[in-house]
């Protein structure tokens, strides 16, 4: 593993993208890069405030807009959970860097929503929290060079299950 490259994760919200993330870069001694954050900096508003005053189609066009416009550079990529709906965003994720999915199982993800109801998650109203796991799993399988699963261990444990799951994939 390197400071030069580029790691992208994806996963369902509550899947600890930020949280796994953030201690990646710093073991790595690189970037850190919450797209999340960087929609709601443009849109000086959270996520949940963005679905709220427009709808979950607009805060995917803002993530594919914010995810094609940034510049890719040595770093550990946080994104939003609906960034699989994207083709293009993806093409580009694979292609610049080593996509991993950070797997929780169903369980897992309500259990950690449940601690930050607030979380804007992209979907229809109409669909429940099991549907859209349902829906986005196949998704992030397809896009993955690397799974780790998220439900059990510290942050810690799983950032160093994470590392050795890539340099075992450089090898």
């Amino acid at each position: 593993m390197s400071s030069e490259q580029v790691i992208s994760l994806i996963g369902f919200p509550g899947s600890g993208k930020s949280t796994l993330g953030v201690l990646l870069a710093k073991r790595l001694g690189t970037d850190f890069v919450d797209t999340d954050i960087l929609i709601q900096n443009q849109e000086k508003a959270t996520l949940a405030e963005i679905i709220e005053r427009r709808d979950h189609v607009y805060l995917r066009q803002l993530e594919e807009q914010v995810l094609l416009d940034m510049p890719i550079h040595p770093s550990v990529i946080s994104t939003g959970g609906s960034v699989v709906y994207s083709p293009k965003v993806m093409a580009r994720l694979t292609s610049a860097s080593t996509v991993v999915y950070l797997s929780a199982s169903l369980d897992t993800v309500e259990f950690r929503i449940s601690l930050a109801p607030d979380r804007g998650i992209a979907s229809s109203k109409e669909q429940s929290l099991a549907d859209i796991y349902r829906e986005r799993v196949p998704l992030y399988e397809r896009w993955a060079a690397v799974t780790i699963s998220v439900d059990d261990g510290t942050p810690e444990a799983l950032v160093d299950q994470l590392i050795n799951a890539l340099d075992a994939g450089s090898r």
